[in-house]
């Protein structure tokens, strides 16, 4: 694990809570959190339930991502970017990665996919942290389409951003 604080150097935004039924701040995740499509045996690539609350005045939407910043890339691997999620929404049950939410935006993950790519560390490389974000934004939509990249929703995210929420699970595979 490298350590990284990957918003250490952004703006510092008031934060409110985000909690969720499958995973535990700083525990490990459940397979239903890994990824079988990446080879873990067992993994199913469920994106887990997700729920805040004390957003500041002002939400207009949300972008909801999963960030490993522990992985062995110089640029981490995104795991979840869905942009333009409404307001009103503020909780995802478990699975919701794979449905429709309407008016929001599912942008291409690093697994190659708009859903949610489990965890998948290499085998001895230790434990990795996965960040779950919800970022509350100033604005309904965020002028971006699917296409987007999600350093690019989150360079957005620089300007737009005026709250973030975290949860932090952890996943290892011994060699």
């Amino acid at each position: 694990m490298l350590d990284r604080e990957p918003y250490a150097d952004l703006p510092q935004l008031p934060e409110f809570t985000l909690t969720s039924d499958d995973v535990a701040e700083s525990q490990p995740l459940a397979l239903d959190q890994a990824s079988g499509a990446m080879g873990i045996e067992g993994g199913k690539d469920i994106a887990p339930h997700l729920s805040w609350s004390g957003a500041p005045e002002g939400t207009k939407s949300y972008v909801v991502t999963c960030f490993d910043p522990d992985a062995p890339t110089p640029s981490g691997f995104w795991h979840l970017c869905v942009s333009n999620i409404p307001a009103d929404v503020t909780e995802l049950p478990s699975g919701w990665a794979s449905e429709a939410i309407d008016g929001a935006v599912k942008h291409l993950n690093d697994g190659g996919n708009r859903e949610f790519t489990g965890a998948a560390p290499p085998p001895g490389h230790g434990a990795h942290r996965y960040i779950f974000c919800v970022t509350a934004v100033d604005t309904e939509k965020l002028d971006l389409d699917e296409n987007a990249s999600p350093a690019v929703v989150n360079f957005n995210l620089f300007f737009h951003g005026i709250g973030r929420a975290f949860l932090t699970g952890t996943y290892e595979v011994t060699a």
